[in-house]
């Protein structure tokens, strides 16, 4: 791009170390353009306290904040919940908000008339993609700008060097540098010495972990929840009508009090290398058990197991930043389809890290106790069963009726 063109630059902006260096970095590369903040709160919290001073003390014309949380939970964290959609293991913490912040981002660069659109994902990440895709699909001809792409910085220390020599105010020390990312729905952390696979995380040092407590510091006696399900969707929690947002939150406080929801994972990035993580999930780990619990009473074999195959390919995509496909939509379709009957009551028992089953109710189960009873019953002959063997196992028994007369050739 012609870089005399650009004299207004929108940036997503999280106030942590890359987004804070960025702005002095545009302005003293790109012609003292204007720049202009962007923050999606898709629930990260006390990270935007503060947010617009430091925006606009380290060079920034504006800041906006956007409230993004409802669109957050409804229309990307509910959509992944009731299709099951989980990434080896990860529950798409960052993959969902991203596409969600960056519409957001590409909403304001339209409104303001902007020449460019900033981010500081990293050139080794999966979020470059992610927000860029989403990007192409609202804005397709504005220019992108990522930093890291550009500049000289090689690592996280330069970046603090940086900041140090800008006045950039960091919250952030270098023993205490982990990469983190944080929403309503989880907490990851990345770097240090989670880069050494042989090292255990940290879960019992204060200050680590900031969503729950280690599961050996978790309560003696286990805490029971109920939680209400229309259509798959959480709809109340221990019997009081909640929005599926606070629903989450409630749900990190309790599952974060009982060590729940912690996830060390060595996930295979869209770009090809493999890097160690930590998660924390307490509310989004629990609804996923609890809504994949229902799951077995009210959805049929062949509707399940096409169900669980597909989940992977939605979280794949999810994952790569190709939120809004066709594929992915399509995706979302059939799974509202199977997810019609998916209401009813689900009890589990939360005890040191682990979620026990403890109960689920449905108008909708397909399951008979009559039916399947080890006891006496008068809807089921057993008789039926010999025939259903006899065509089930025919192609069987006449391989193995071939079998033998050739072998005796």
């Amino acid at each position: 791009m012609d870089k005399k063109s650009i004299k207004k630059v929108v940036l997503a902006y999280s106030g942590g170390l890359d987004t804070s260096i960025i702005i002095p970095w545009l302005k003293e590369n790109y012609n003292n353009c204007e720049v202009i903040a962007v923050s999606g709160n898709v629930g990260q919290a006390d990270e935007l306290e503060g947010l617009e001073e430091k925006a606009l003390k380290t060079g920034a014309s504006k800041l906006y904040v956007l409230d993004l949380t409802e669109e957050y939970v409804n229309e990307y964290i509910i959509p992944c919940l009731k299709a099951g959609a989980i990434y080896e293991d990860y529950l798409l913490g960052t993959s969902h908000a991203r596409p969600c912040i960056a519409k957001g981002l590409a909403e304001i660069a339209i409104k303001e008339g902007a020449d460019a659109i900033c981010h500081g994902c990293t050139g080794k990440g999966n979020d470059q993609v992610r927000f860029e895709l989403t990007l192409k699909h609202f804005c397709p001809d504005m220019p992108i700008i990522a930093p890291w792409r550009e500049w000289d910085i090689k690592s996280r220390e330069e970046e603090i060097d940086y900041a140090e020599a800008h006045n950039v105010p960091l919250k952030i020390n270098r023993e205490t540098n982990y990469s983190k990312d944080k929403n309503l729905w989880h907490l990851s952390h990345e770097g240090l010495d989670l880069e050494d696979t042989g090292k255990e995380p940290l879960y019992d040092k204060e200050g680590f972990l900031e969503m729950g407590i280690s599961p050996i510091k978790a309560p003696d006696a286990p805490t029971y929840i109920t939680i209400d399900f229309e259509q798959g969707a959480p709809v109340a929690l221990n019997d009081k009508k909640m929005s599926a947002k606070d629903i989450i939150l409630e749900l990190n406080k309790i599952g974060g009090a009982n060590g729940i929801g912690l996830l060390d994972i060595v996930e295979n990035r869209l770009v090809g290398m493999k890097c160690r993580g930590v998660y924390e999930t307490p509310g989004g780990t629990i609804l996923y058990r609890a809504h994949e619990y229902l799951e077995t009473l009210c959805l049929d074999k062949m509707t399940m197991h096409e169900k669980q195959k597909l989940a992977i390919t939605y979280a794949e995509l999810v994952y790569n930043g190709q939120w809004f496909t066709p594929l992915r939509e399509a995706l979302a379709a059939f799974v509202d389809k199977t997810q019609e009957h998916v209401t009813g009551k689900v009890r589990l028992k939360l005890y040191k890290g682990n979620i026990i089953k403890a109960g689920a109710w449905s108008d909708w189960s397909l399951y008979s106790e009559e039916i399947a009873t080890f006891g006496e019953d008068e809807v089921y002959n057993q008789a039926d069963s010999a025939g259903f063997i006899n065509l089930y196992g025919l192609p069987i028994k006449v391989a193995a009726q071939v079998n033998a007369k050739n072998s005796k050739k």
